[in-house]
């Protein structure tokens, strides 16, 4: 059974929005007392996924009996990939969406203004390019923010949301 640990309570509380939407509303249901094949199905099977990145961050705690000699199962391990793999088509709107959050959950809990200023940005760009050159200021503002290796891992997951031809090089 999973259970919420303390930073996953803190993340609760009002003000606090470090996690993307479906994180939070995972660890709302696991209270220990829901089988966890409940959680996995979720969000059309990518709760295991979820969950997986929430138990190595530290937000969920697995307080199922296991046998001694077990090995702990996939879902209780760390993902391969990224909690935040992409499997839709890659587009200009998702990446868009996908600033827009990162305005929201990085910037407006420290600098409302820089998050209002990007949120202004992102509506005003109306083409790929335009849209690429904000997503550039958001990145050096994230790793003034949070340091490079975050806005690495961030540029990374915006890599494989943005167009094909966003990423080819002239």
């Amino acid at each position: 059974m999973l259970n919420k640990t303390e930073k996953a309570r803190a993340e609760l509380q009002p003000g606090q929005r470090q996690l993307a939407q479906r994180e939070r509303a995972l660890l709302l249901m696991a209270d220990g007392r829901k089988d966890d094949a409940q959680l996995f199905a979720l969000f059309g099977g990518q709760g295991r996924e979820l969950v997986a990145s929430l138990l190595a961050r530290g937000y969920l705690v697995d307080e199922s009996p296991t046998p001694p000699a077990a090995s702990p199962s996939p879902a209780r391990q760390a993902p391969a990939v990224s909690a935040d793999a992409f499997a839709g088509p890659r587009s200009m709107a998702s990446a868009r969406m996908f600033l827009f959050d990162l305005s929201e959950r990085m910037f407006a809990p420290r600098d409302k203004l820089l998050a209002q200023h990007y949120r202004d940005a992102l509506r005003e760009a109306r083409d790929l390019q335009g849209m690429l050159v904000v997503s550039r200021a958001m990145m050096a503002d994230v790793e003034r923010l949070a340091g490079s290796e975050r806005a690495d891992g961030i540029s990374e997951r915006l890599a494989r949301l943005l167009p094909e031809s966003a990423l080819e090089t002239p």
